[in-house]
């Protein structure tokens, strides 16, 4: 993969990107979790391809991380929006 990474570092340069060779590795080896616009934008024009070539989406589980991490924790959450159901008020009048 260095081979790769280095042949991908110069185009990047060229295009005002500057990423390390392992910043490289790490995109291409591991699923990141976001991705600049200008980085995919400049991968899309050195491979001539769309970005729809380079990944997939899957929709999986669209949960937040602090909803997956308390579910998995077994804490009691309750969600506030849920949990409170507001009351209309009647004004009367004294007299």
């Amino acid at each position: 993969m260095d081979a790769e990474a280095r042949a991908v570092t110069g185009p990047l340069r060229e295009r005002g990107i500057t990423l390390s060779e392992s910043q490289i590795y790490r995109m291409v080896s591991q699923n990141p979790e976001r991705i600049s616009f200008q980085l995919l934008a400049a991968l899309c024009d050195i491979f001539g391809v769309e970005a729809n070539e380079l990944f997939t989406f899957t929709a999986a589980d669209a949960r937040s991380k602090r909803q997956k991490q308390a579910a998995a924790s077994g804490e009691n959450v309750v969600r506030f929006a849920d949990a409170y159901k507001p009351v209309r008020a009647r004004i009367l009048d004294d007299g």
